[in-house]
């Protein structure tokens, strides 16, 4: 079973460092235990373990021999979701005594519950999202999504607030419009391997308004339809990021210079994709590191 080194490798191919150098040690250590969760529950939703029997009996999951592997990525999902009870019972005071969690990914968070105010929910909506993902593969509405990415993106932003005990409402709903627009940008560099696995995050009703097929997609290379259709999200995006960057202006010091950074990478990889003329299939557009890091410093000057 993957011990989490392999799990947490996967960090350095994110938009933006993960938990960046800048940080103190501590509040790197809880960022990159909330990114080996949600990693882990990605992985395991995505079929992308590398080793899912090992970690199937790592958390004592088991299943008939005849099951499918929809059914078992909802059994580790499950699976998960136990540990996670495990988590809150071994972190907080006046918790039933246990175990404790079983998979090393889950045994880091509880020195964060134990810190900071931070609650089951968001955890849960990152399992519930990779739920969805092994029943659903299409999404006819862009509210649709939206409601998708509240369970799969903006858990995260709101995890960060909390490790830095500055949650607020306020900043809250901004930090969800910046999770919401990374969420879809990361989808509109992924076309290409998210329709190999059978899913399709473009809207369906956006699809037949630019006149785009599913068949377009297994394409090489994007026509002029899909172009536009890539085009035309990334705008969206762009305006929830806008929505959202003043967020960077309501904290200070290395708070205020990560949230400009994830920020940042947002608006970098909208730029790469631009780039690319919005051919989202013949190449995956990642950020240049020297507008990322342009942007960011921008961002933390204006605070937006």
């Amino acid at each position: 079973m993957d011990g989490g080194g392999g799990t947490l490798g996967k960090a350095d191919l994110e938009n933006f460092p993960v938990a960046p150098g800048f940080l103190p040690a501590a509040w790197r250590t809880d960022l990159m235990a909330v990114y080996g969760f949600a990693r882990l529950v990605d992985d395991a939703g995505d079929g992308d373990l590398a080793d899912p029997p090992g970690t199937a009996r790592v958390l004592g999951v088991t299943l008939p021999e005849q099951a499918g592997e929809t059914e078992f990525r909802l059994a580790l999902l499950d699976g998960l979701e136990r540990d996670l009870d495990r988590v809150f019972e071994t972190a907080l005071p006046g918790g039933a005594a246990g175990e404790g969690p079983r998979h090393p990914l889950l045994r880091a968070l509880v020195p964060l519950v134990g810190k900071h105010a931070v609650t089951p929910e968001p955890f849960r909506r990152l399992i519930e999202a990779n739920r969805v993902d092994q029943v659903t593969s299409r999404y006819p509405t862009y509210q649709d999504l939206l409601d998708y990415c509240t369970l799969s993106a903006d858990p995260v932003g709101r995890l960060v607030l909390a490790l830095a005990d500055v949650q607020t409402p306020e900043r809250i709903a901004l930090s969800d419009a910046i999770c919401t627009a990374l969420q879809i940008v990361e989808h509109l560099q992924d076309v290409a391997e998210d329709f190999g696995r059978g899913r399709i995050y473009l809207p369906g009703e956006d699809l037949a308004r630019f006149g785009v097929t599913e068949a377009q997609l297994a394409e090489p290379v994007a026509g002029p339809e899909l172009r536009a259709l890539i085009a035309f999200e990334a705008d969206r995006a762009r305006t929830l990021l806008d929505r959202g960057a003043p967020l960077v202006g309501t904290v200070r010091g290395r708070l205020r210079l990560l949230l400009a950074g994830f920020t940042a990478g947002g608006y970098a990889a909208l730029a790469a994709i631009e780039a690319a003329g919005y051919d989202v299939l013949a190449t995956q557009a990642k950020p240049d590191k020297r507008r990322l890091a342009a942007k960011a410093a921008a961002l933390f000057a204006k605070g937006r």
